[in-house]
């Protein structure tokens, strides 16, 4: 018998942002994130001891599963981000850096953190009140008459992850690409039973970006064997298409903890290869032409098929499986013990193979107003073939959150500082029943005022990268940057050109201020008619209920975090 080793008793561990190693990991890890976000953001190559595959990516989703996390505060934050990006896809970096920063000010406050807790909930009541009310500076309705908004989002996020490695002209062709392929996800006509389609993203490495195409329908590995006979006959008239989503590899069904008695007279793999004969015989009395398994097909049956001009699709795996269904109008079926009911089938337009490169692929072909479109996406390696499918995802589902929040924030920086500049000028006078219902005075709740807004001015300074200074207009509340090349003796006004966000101009009446300095106190002005004057295109725009979520998150958690009074540990 091995030897047994005594259970150690769980490390306990009280006030663990007191602990000055701790606080140096969330230093290192904000640091991590940090130069990772934005356009600019330098990239990060991440390889694990355990071996697979060398990423190079700047993408929130990519970095927190890849790069291995040793304390529970650490975890806890990585998994509140991934929970967002999980139902948001966007905006991950902006909550993990805005989160650490929270907790990284709060700590040189000297305050008690609770007071702290209160002042920041009421901020963020404060800022997601104002970010959802008409008279927001910085909230851009989305126009779904024009493509324009549309392409500035999806533009936005495919410019946010520099390891595409992307030219201007190859940028703005994705981005048009992905638009393309999220209207044909669109219905044409509402009904009781309307819903969005699917977009599939079918990598193809080594073409050119611009070989990048949309196709109607789903295209899916070539089968082993496909005479060009079978394609010229099923391309005649509509197809008949049957969807299993069970093996029929032919092997023994799982007994789970049961037990199967066989006959010492009986061949089990034979019952079963003359039941999927059967079944076989049946799609090809039925005039199925194509037969469409989630797993794998026994050889002999797919012989049985192709001989009767019949084309075998095996190994889809689960991912295509419901764009198939929804494509064909198919019920999967689970079974094959007995005869496949008729109102099964699905139907296709059309079948045809199509080449990219090297890559031969199957297009399964629908009919008219289908929803289901393929995104055939090149790129020139698999490294920035994998993080630009990662952007063209990400765009695809941000302009899906379009449909149920029509509108967008000013991008670029603008939104965290237009939004710190309007937190400060709220919160300067007549707040006697704030702190009232807070109980605090009125230094403490300037004191996490500024804080907070700190945080968000912080986060507009991390896009830059390369040296520059940002600035912050004393009029809008717009971020502005210049570069570190330019000459010292030069006024701000013959440095920049245009926000952060490309809302707004330089002229002669606007005056600048170093972004993260004291400056004077502004109003933002609620005026909407530049919004509404300036081209749509012209602006960065980032996802709206994104960016509401990912406020909340990094708010939310690093409130709890800050609440954290004892870590218990499994050393076992």
């Amino acid at each position: 018998m091995s030897r047994l080793a005594p259970k150690k008793p769980s490390l306990c561990s009280d006030g663990p942002l007191t602990d000055g190693e701790v606080c140096q990991k969330l230093s290192v890890f904000r640091e991590i994130l940090k130069s990772c976000y934005g356009p600019c953001g330098r990239l990060k190559l991440i390889h694990n001891n355990r071996g697979g595959r060398v990423q190079t990516t700047s993408s929130s989703a990519v970095l927190l599963n890849g790069v291995p996390l040793s304390h529970p505060m650490l975890k806890l934050l990585a998994a509140s981000v991934m929970n967002h990006v999980s139902r948001f896809s966007d905006s991950g970096l902006f909550a993990a850096i805005l989160g650490c920063t929270l907790i990284e000010n709060t700590q040189r406050l000297n305050m008690a953190s609770s007071s702290v807790i209160k002042i920041y909930r009421q901020l963020l009541s404060l800022s997601i009140a104002y970010l959802n009310s008409e008279d927001c500076s910085c909230r851009v309705k989305v126009d779904f008459r024009s493509s324009q908004t549309l392409l500035a989002l999806a533009r936005t996020v495919i410019a946010s992850k520099p390891a595409c490695m992307l030219t201007f002209k190859e940028r703005e062709y994705i981005s048009s690409m992905v638009l393309k392929a999220f209207l044909r996800t669109v219905p044409c006509t509402v009904g009781p039973n309307a819903c969005l389609g699917k977009m599939v993203v079918v990598p193809i490495e080594g073409n050119i970006a611009q070989d990048t195409t949309v196709l109607t329908g789903l295209l899916v590995e070539m089968p082993e064997a496909l005479p060009l006979s079978n394609t010229k006959r099923l391309s005649s008239s509509c197809i008949n298409v049957a969807v299993f989503n069970v093996s029929m590899s032919g092997d023994l069904p799982d007994a789970a903890d049961g037990t199967v008695e066989i006959s010492c007279t009986v061949s089990p793999e034979a019952a079963i290869l003359e039941q999927l004969l059967r079944v076989g015989k049946q799609m090809v009395s039925e005039h199925v032409g194509l037969l469409v398994c989630q797993k794998v097909v026994h050889p002999v049956l797919k012989q049985y098929l192709q001989e009767q001009h019949v084309i075998v699709v095996d190994r889809l795996g689960a991912a295509l499986m419901e764009p198939l269904v929804q494509m064909t109008g198919a019920q999967a079926v689970a079974s094959y013990q007995s005869s496949v009911p008729s109102n099964c089938y699905g139907l296709l337009k059309d079948v045809c193979v199509v080449s990219f490169g090297s890559k031969e692929l199957l297009h399964l072909i629908p009919g008219e107003d289908s929803t289901v479109c393929s995104l055939v996406l090149c790129n020139r390696n698999e490294t920035t073939l994998s993080e630009l499918k990662i952007a063209c995802q990400t765009a695809e589902h941000v302009l899906r959150l379009s449909l149920t929040k029509p509108f967008a924030l000013l991008g670029g920086g603008c939104t965290e500082t237009h939004l710190a500049s309007y937190i400060r000028s709220k919160c300067t006078n007549r707040i006697d029943d704030v702190l009232s219902d807070l109980a605090c005075s009125y230094t403490e709740y300037q004191l996490a005022v500024d804080s907070f807004c700190r945080s968000l001015e912080s986060l507009a300074r991390s896009l830059e990268h390369n040296g520059g200074e940002s600035l912050v207009d004393l009029s809008h509340g717009h971020r502005w940057f210049i570069q570190a090349s330019s000459p010292l003796d030069s006024h701000w006004r013959d440095l920049v050109n245009r926000c952060g966000c490309g809302l707004f101009q330089k002229h002669q009446s606007l005056d600048w201020a170093i972004l993260g300095d004291k400056y004077p106190s502004l109003t933002p002005g609620a005026d909407r008619s530049q919004i509404e004057e300036t081209t749509p295109h012209l602006f960065v725009l980032d996802s709206f209920p994104a960016k509401i979520n990912a406020l909340q998150i990094a708010v939310e958690t690093a409130n709890l975090i800050l609440d954290l009074k004892y870590i218990i540990q499994d050393v076992n």
